[in-house]
Protein backbone atom coordinates (compact mmCIF):
# COMPACT_ATOMS: atom_id res chain seq x y z
CA UNK A 1 0.00 0.00 0.00
CA UNK A 2 1.34 3.38 -0.98
CA UNK A 3 0.99 6.04 1.67
CA UNK A 4 0.96 9.70 0.83
CA UNK A 5 3.09 12.07 2.81
CA UNK A 6 0.76 14.28 4.85
CA UNK A 7 0.15 17.69 3.30
CA UNK A 8 1.52 20.59 5.27
CA UNK A 9 0.36 24.14 5.24
CA UNK A 10 2.78 26.66 3.83
CA UNK A 11 2.12 29.17 6.56
CA UNK A 12 2.83 26.87 9.51
CA UNK A 13 6.06 25.33 10.70
CA UNK A 14 6.26 21.61 11.40
CA UNK A 15 8.54 21.47 14.43
CA UNK A 16 9.14 17.75 13.88
CA UNK A 17 10.73 18.46 10.48
CA UNK A 18 14.36 19.30 11.25
CA UNK A 19 15.01 20.72 7.78
CA UNK A 20 12.17 23.26 8.04
CA UNK A 21 13.36 24.35 11.48
CA UNK A 22 16.98 24.67 10.38
CA UNK A 23 16.15 26.66 7.24
CA UNK A 24 13.88 29.11 9.06
CA UNK A 25 16.32 29.52 11.97
CA UNK A 26 19.19 30.26 9.57
CA UNK A 27 17.04 32.66 7.52
CA UNK A 28 16.15 34.63 10.65
CA UNK A 29 19.76 34.43 11.94
CA UNK A 30 18.75 33.21 15.39
CA UNK A 31 20.49 30.87 17.80
CA UNK A 32 18.80 27.67 18.94
CA UNK A 33 17.77 29.23 22.25
CA UNK A 34 16.42 32.40 20.65
CA UNK A 35 14.46 30.41 18.08
CA UNK A 36 12.99 28.16 20.78
CA UNK A 37 11.83 31.14 22.84
CA UNK A 38 10.29 32.84 19.78
CA UNK A 39 8.38 29.68 18.86
CA UNK A 40 7.19 29.28 22.46
CA UNK A 41 5.82 32.83 22.45
CA UNK A 42 4.28 32.97 18.98
CA UNK A 43 3.35 29.39 18.07
CA UNK A 44 4.05 27.62 14.79
CA UNK A 45 2.88 30.28 12.34
CA UNK A 46 5.81 31.36 10.15
CA UNK A 47 4.58 34.95 9.88
CA UNK A 48 4.18 35.21 13.66
CA UNK A 49 7.67 33.76 14.19
CA UNK A 50 9.13 36.26 11.73
CA UNK A 51 7.34 39.16 13.36
CA UNK A 52 8.44 38.10 16.86
CA UNK A 53 12.03 37.56 15.69
CA UNK A 54 12.16 41.09 14.29
CA UNK A 55 11.47 42.44 17.78
CA UNK A 56 14.59 40.67 19.09
CA UNK A 57 16.96 42.47 16.75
Amino acid sequence: MIRRKPAHFRSSLDLRDKVQVKVLRKRLKLSDEQFASVVRKSGNSISAITKEASTLK
